[in-house]
């Protein structure tokens, strides 16, 4: 096994019974187990439910050790059980799983955040999920507005399951030990789903914790990136709905256009005089390539940098602001509509990391409202 891939089999039968016997198995139940190792759970779940489908990790950074995937296979030979258990090897975060009632998951620490979020976005979700995590990361998912764990990994595992707490774990029950203490947490999946669209939710969050530190209003006006995606999305929405729209080049910038761009600096300034080392406008094009895998937290920076830092953000803001005039009128008609927004929800000077998820389901019905979409 490789531990610095993420192998690290619990080899305690006693906590594995416990962690099968929170899932609260039926033998009905058809069991989806993440990270099986070498079948320490995968028995325990045989022997009470109708089924487990154990998915074995073959991803680059997860590389599969076969010994592992033949030592269960080898445990159930010649029994019942067999007939019972299903191996699948692939992506977890990518395979397309097979039906399933309940998901345990000795979690590779590579793949935790990934497969938080996919068991959220499933439709039809599973009864319930007991999940093993590094404990910072467990940590995450209970985080409260204001606490520097607090991430759009919070607020999605919030807003979609109730989580709670079972059991922390020492290191020295996993073989080889981690560098850290784990815990297993039980997720259940809200019932009936909240009445939202994932993909426009999540999309929202992605655009607000990309810098959990950053004011909103400089979030969105002052992120080139966030503003173009936005202005597209509004044009596919204005084509499916048959709205027309006035297009060309903008004639004149409106006076409110005007002022949040003579604001910009301010708000950087601002924004890394609170503690954020924002690695400004030269990296949003790498920030929003992948817009967003990521909420990072913001890194302190030496004082000895601000005064450059601030000189450079007045550079780039200046630029950016020289393109945003030569921008056409659908653009600013939705920097209008996101300007209309921000002040009416009251949340432009709000951070993502101070809101909680009233503010963000506020946000959403009210860009939604004006036409503005995330996905």
């Amino acid at each position: 096994m490789n531990k610095d891939i993420g192998q690290h089999v619990l080899k305690n039968p006693a906590i594995a019974e416990a962690i099968v016997a929170k899932a609260q198995l039926k033998e009905s139940d058809i069991v989806l187990e993440v990270g099986p190792g070498t079948g320490n759970i995968t028995v325990k779940i045989l022997e009470r439910a109708k089924k487990c489908i154990a998915v074995y990790e073959t991803r680059k950074q997860v590389e599969l050790d076969p010994r592992m995937a033949a030592e269960v296979t080898k445990r159930v030979q010649g029994k019942p059980e067999q007939k019972r258990l299903e191996i699948l090897l692939g992506d977890a975060v990518k395979l397309d799983f097979p039906y399933f009632d309940v998901l345990i998951s000795n979690t590779p620490y590579q793949i935790s955040s990934p497969l938080t979020f996919k068991l959220l976005s499933l439709s039809p979700s599973p009864r319930t999920c007991i999940l093993t995590f590094q404990h910072e990361f467990a940590q995450r998912l209970f985080a409260r507005p204001g606490s520097s764990l607090y991430s759009r990994l919070s607020v999605n595992t919030q807003m979609w399951a109730t989580v709670t707490h079972i059991m922390k774990i020492g290191r020295n029950n996993f073989s080889p030990p981690p560098a850290v203490e784990s815990s297993v947490v039980r997720l259940v999946p809200k019932r009936p789903r909240p009445q939202v669209s994932w993909e426009e939710w999540d999309g929202l969050l992605r655009v607000c914790f990309v810098r959990k530190n950053r004011m909103l209003r400089a979030g969105f006006l002052g992120t080139s990136p966030v503003m173009e995606m936005l202005e597209a999305n509004y044009r596919t929405f204005c084509a499916q709905k048959n709205i027309n729209v006035e297009d060309g080049p903008a004639e004149s910038l409106s006076e409110a256009t005007i002022a949040m761009d003579n604001q910009i600096p301010a708000l950087q300034e601002d924004n890394l005089d609170n503690g954020g080392a924002e690695e400004e406008e030269e990296e949003e094009q790498e920030e929003w390539a992948g817009i967003m895998d990521i909420d990072d937290d913001d890194i302190d920076i030496p004082p000895f940098f601000k005064e450059e830092s601030n000189e450079r953000a007045k550079q780039i803001n200046s630029r950016a602001n020289s393109k945003r005039r030569r921008k056409g009128k659908v653009a600013e008609l939705v920097r209008a509509k996101v300007e209309k927004v921000l002040e009416e929800t009251e949340l432009a000077d709000r951070r993502a990391r101070m809101c909680d998820e009233g503010d963000f389901l506020k946000l959403l019905w009210a860009f939604n409202r004006e036409g503005i979409h995330f996905s």
